[in-house]
């Protein structure tokens, strides 16, 4: 494994995160910057100790022509894609592995990526193995009396469950990211809501499907986060609970454990439905033959009903969360799952079993974004002049910006700045662990116009006490 080469195919914090687990495993590695990332601490942490380059510019992270040059001219062997970017896009996976200099993709093989990439595939195979999804079509409906027939089942299975306001999705089924996606709450309105999403898909997508499922309101979100290896290992360490979201459905705060039966009540059993829902993402995953880090997403009904929401074939952002509340055969320090997922990649075993891993105490994850949360989320841009965050032995932070100079935040990209991992024995510690590291970080800055920094700190602590809980 030594002589292996890892292209770094992405920025910012993760591209951090990951060059340390490399030389954590004595591997050599490179990375890839863009013209307005050229301040970006991953650039110069790159070069740190490196006797030759490291540290290449390209054009563009989304031109895989550029990615695959580096790759070639700095002779690597693999590519970590990250998240985002290219790290769920099969064709990418499949042209990394199959070219003629082919590279190992460190992520799943690109035929998983391309089955589970797919919600109506997913939901298909989850059915298969009666696994709960979301009420609903499974496949692109194209005939507008068969869409409407099933609207009518749907709002009549919700009548039957005794809900107040029934209400359905109709969805472009070639779309993502919130796009074509519109709400229907009674009968007589579906058929011009369907005709309309169907002629958005069309122009949009070039693919006029659409999707119908029961629209529910009242949940969390909650994932299960698996580690699977090329040799049919499977293990999972635990759950997180992502439910806060700005308005864009981007997750602010995330919780390991998913649920906290410990500390607050609940309206069904916890416990129960937490060990459903790995037992039904382990059930998947063993079917599918998973073979990396990744994530089942749930949604969990305040009468504890789970509903698998989709599958993502990448590391994530709060993968640390999980990994920090676990322990292998009791060892003192937690797991690095981006090192765990690296290794398996590159072929080797895990070298541990289900019953290997423990958990203990919960974290808590902090995404601190310059944005005005009071404005619907909009980003704002800006310089930061001044980044300077406490340590302790329960916290880490993960931060591309430089805190011994100004740095200038690209509006290419998501106004990310960094992430606080803070971990507590119980629920209680870990929220007053979280509130002092907010009041003690600093973070200012100045605007294009002179005014002074946005940034989402005070929306953070406000919704410290919300976490795991039903309001």
């Amino acid at each position: 494994m030594s002589k292996d080469r890892i292209l770094i195919a992405n920025r910012g914090e993760i591209a951090i995160r990951i060059m340390q687990a490399c030389r954590d495993l004595g591997l050599d590695f490179v990375v890839v910057y863009t013209k307005e990332d050229e301040e970006s601490l991953h650039v110069r942490l790159a070069q740190e100790g490196a006797k030759g380059r490291r540290a290449w510019r390209i054009s563009n992270y989304r031109d895989p022509n550029d990615i695959f040059a580096v790759a070639d001219v700095a002779k690597c062997t693999a590519i970590h894609p990250g998240y985002g970017f290219f790290s769920e896009n099969f064709r990418f996976a499949r042209r990394a592995t199959l070219r003629n200099r082919p590279l190992v993709f460190i992520g799943p093989r690109w035929e998983v990526i391309r089955d589970l990439g797919s919600k109506i595939n997913t939901k298909r195979r989850a059915r298969e193995l009666d696994i709960p999804v979301i009420p609903g079509s499974d496949r692109p409906i194209y005939n507008e009396i068969e869409a409407e027939e099933l609207a009518r089942e749907l709002f009549y299975l919700q009548e039957e469950q005794g809900l107040r306001q029934p209400s359905i999705l109709v969805k472009a089924s070639a779309g993502g990211g919130g796009m074509g996606i519109e709400e229907v709450t009674h009968l007589d309105t579906f058929r011009s809501v369907y005709r309309r999403i169907q002629n958005y898909a069309k122009r949009q997508f070039g693919d006029e499907g659409v999707l119908i499922e029961q629209c529910l309101r009242d949940y969390h979100h909650l994932e299960v986060q698996l580690l699977c290896s090329r040799h049919g290992e499977v293990v999972h360490f635990g759950t997180r609970n992502c439910t806060i979201q700005s308005t864009g459905r981007q997750k602010r705060v995330e919780v390991a454990p998913g649920f906290d039966a410990g500390t607050f009540e609940y309206p069904f059993d916890a416990d129960r439905v937490l060990r459903a829902i790995v037992d039904y993402s382990v059930r998947l995953a063993t079917e599918v033959g998973y073979d990396s880090v990744g994530t089942w997403e749930w949604i969990v009904t305040r009468d504890g009903r789970p509903y698998l929401l989709e599958v993502n074939t990448r590391i994530q952002v709060e993968n640390e969360i999980s990994a920090r509340i676990s322990r292998i055969r009791g060892k003192k320090d937690p797991p690095n799952l981006i090192r765990e997922q690296i290794r398996t990649a590159l072929g080797e075993r895990l070298g541990y079993a289900q019953k290997d891993i423990s958990f203990q105490g919960t974290c808590i994850e902090l995404r601190i974004v310059a944005e005005d949360t009071r404005r619907g989320f909009a980003p704002w841009c800006g310089t930061i002049t001044r980044f300077e965050h406490p340590e302790h032995p329960w916290l880490t932070v993960h931060s591309h910006v430089p805190r011994d100079r100004p740095y200038k935040i690209p509006t290419e990209y998501d106004p990310n700045l960094a992430l606080a991992i803070v971990w507590g024995e119980d629920t209680p510690q870990a929220q007053e662990r979280a509130r002092r590291y907010l009041s003690e970080v600093v973070m200012e800055g100045e605007g294009p116009d002179g005014g002074s920094i946005l940034v989402n700190l005070d929306y953070l602590r406000e919704r410290l006490d919300d976490i795991l809980q039903f309001r």
